[in-house]
């Protein structure tokens, strides 16, 4: 290497340029990672992420069912027993309605650009019906939901 023409190294390996003004290709400018050309998939790339909310969303029906065993164990005589049925109810049922949403989110074929609008109302449909099932569960936290207390008096 010449030392009349210095190179500066990038932290990621790559050539910043020679020294006398020159600009690097775009090519040589891309990080390492990004080893080779491809596009991305838009269909892909929405159906895994509605596959990653349907698992959310199978996660948190599943803790609602162990609140609304838990409460149901408790009986009448808890004092937010009818407002905790009611509020897990909602969000179960808000739930299973995302997870068909979901289902018809998927099925859908993103790069048919006939299909765009009908896919954004879905989706802010969607959105929607989250925020509200974490509005509903933030409420389900804040009446408290106890495990019934085992008596140890003999």
């Amino acid at each position: 290497m010449d030392s009349a023409t210095p190179e500066t190294h990038e932290m990621n390996g790559l050539t910043a340029g020679t020294g006398n003004g020159d600009v690097p290709p775009p090519a040589e400018l891309r990080t390492r990672w990004l080893q080779r050309d491809r596009t991305i998939n838009i269909n892909h790339y929405a159906n895994k992420k509605s596959a990653a909310e349907s698992m959310l969303d199978i996660a948190l029906l599943m803790a609602n069912a162990s609140q609304l065993k838990a409460v149901m164990e408790q009986g009448p005589s808890f004092s937010f027993y009818i407002p905790l049925i009611a509020l897990i109810s909602i969000s179960l049922i808000l739930q299973v309605g995302v997870g068909v949403l979901l289902i018809f989110l998927v099925k859908y074929d993103l790069n048919n650009p006939a299909k765009h609008a009908k896919l954004d109302i879905l989706n802010n449909l969607a959105t929607g019906l989250v925020f509200i099932i974490v509005v509903v569960n933030i409420f389900i936290t804040a009446f408290g939901v106890q495990k019934p207390a085992v008596s140890t008096s003999k």
